[in-house]
């Protein structure tokens, strides 16, 4: 009877190894069990090789958090008692909380083998060796994606000036010159549709291939003209480290329509590397490549080239990119441009039902050569703000109200703007 309860005991521990299990028995606290391997570790020198000492010292110590401890004194057990099924089944979860799921799931595995194991154990047991299998094999496969869907108002549909005249150096001696409404800023409601599928799929413990594709569609209520919609395909690779550090590889393409013509094509590449720190933070580094051509205007074609850092944590994201967009024509200089930008968001949660959500972004660009007209070399800046609200309706549909601004300062006055948006929408997340 004592040695099921010990087993039974090993199978509740054990099942808090495996997500989504609950454990069925509590273990001591972390304190009690220090305090337990403290009083046996110094009479290791005078008592290993006694089952029942060892026995005892690897259950304190894997208690305690000391796993290397642990797996020695339970190995003695074994190597004296190899028939003992309940050491076995702490040194394979042993063996599992200090990352070595192969040998806790061949450790596991021998225990199933027992013909004296209670059913119910055995039972048990054998899904840990599933689980662990499943593990092993990279962790199988995963789809998710989201819907979104929200209507609202846009002080500025066109990204335009407030002004209704300028002054055009090269004309400058005809006078101010009145804009069109098609360069003035235009304000409109309007609703948008965005939505993604993302799925991944490990083809070894530590290889995975992933891919998504994402699309927007936004309609303007009183005109088409600035009307917009994209859809985005991505594929990739990542390959895990020993360290948990990760490295991906991965291809984008995107189209781009605007009043339902298209507008322009994108495509490119992506590596980065992600350092994994404790806590739920992590570091990224990255390269990005794409080609940029647009429908009609070879003068706009570019490469651009871009390598950024990040930091996330579970609760903010932060990160700081700078490159290079180049025209392909040395026609098209001055839209040619070095860049520079920052980001800070994050979500925050109030209550278990409602988040704040917000954000903050700079970008700064210094173009090539001097504009046709204006006769300067462009120079922008511009500051975007986001706050929000992310309130749970149900476990997967979301209410989400949302104000944005923008300001765009630039020496061109043309391009010298700001915008703001307010609107409300759900999102149903699967």
């Amino acid at each position: 009877m004592t040695r099921v309860k010990h087993l039974l005991l090993a199978l509740a521990c054990g099942m808090a190894l495996v997500p989504g299990v609950p454990a069925m028995a509590q273990q001591a606290s972390v304190a009690e069990a220090e305090a337990a391997y403290r009083a046996l570790a110094p009479q290791e020198a005078a008592r290993a090789g006694d089952p029942q000492f060892d026995y005892q010292l690897g259950i304190a110590a894997l208690d305690a958090g000391h796993y290397g401890e642990a797996i020695i004194a339970l190995q003695r057990v074994l190597a004296v008692q190899p028939a003992n099924a309940q050491a076995r089944a702490e040194l394979a979860r042993a063996y599992a909380l200090a990352g070595d799921i192969d040998t806790a799931r061949a450790q596991f595995a021998t225990v199933v083998d027992d013909p004296s194991l209670p059913d119910p154990v055995r039972q048990r047991f054998t899904g840990f060796v599933r689980q662990f299998d499943r593990q092993i094999a990279g962790g199988g496969s995963d789809l998710s994606g989201y819907l979104d869907a929200r209507a609202g108002h846009d002080s500025n549909i066109n990204a335009a000036t407030d002004l209704t005249q300028v002054t055009i150096p090269l004309f400058s001696f005809l006078g101010p010159g009145t804009l069109g409404p098609g360069a003035r800023a235009q304000e409109d409601e309007f609703y948008e549709l965005t939505g993604g599928l993302s799925g991944v799929s490990a083809i070894s413990r530590q290889d995975r291939v992933f891919g998504s594709v994402l699309g927007s569609w936004r309609d303007n209520f009183d005109t088409s003209a600035f009307d917009t919609a994209s859809l985005t395909g991505t594929a990739g690779y990542a390959h895990s480290f020993a360290n948990r550090d990760v490295l991906s590889l991965s291809a984008q393409a995107q189209r781009f329509w605007l009043d339902d013509a298209g507008y322009r094509n994108s495509y490119g590449a992506v590596a980065q590397y992600t350092r994994v720190l404790d806590g739920g933070r992590a570091l990224t580094l990255s390269a990005q490549y794409n080609r940029l051509d647009f429908d009609g205007q070879p003068l706009l074609d570019a490469d651009r080239f871009a390598v950024a850092v990040g930091f996330v944590t579970r609760d903010i994201s932060a990160t700081v990119q700078a490159g290079k967009e180049e025209t392909t024509q040395a026609a098209g200089d001055a839209y040619s441009n070095l860049f520079a930008n920052a980001s800070l968001g994050g979500e925050w949660a109030l209550s278990p039902q409602v988040a704040v959500q917000g954000g903050l972004a700079f970008d700064l660009r210094r173009y090539d050569a001097a504009d046709a007209l204006f006769l300067v070399e462009r120079a922008d800046e511009r500051l975007d703000a986001q706050v929000g609200l992310k309130v749970r309706l149900t476990d997967a549909l979301f209410f989400q109200p949302r104000a944005t601004y923008t300001r765009n300062w630039s020496n061109i006055a043309l391009y010298d703007y700001d915008r703001f948006t307010v609107s409300a929408g759900v999102r149903l997340e699967f």
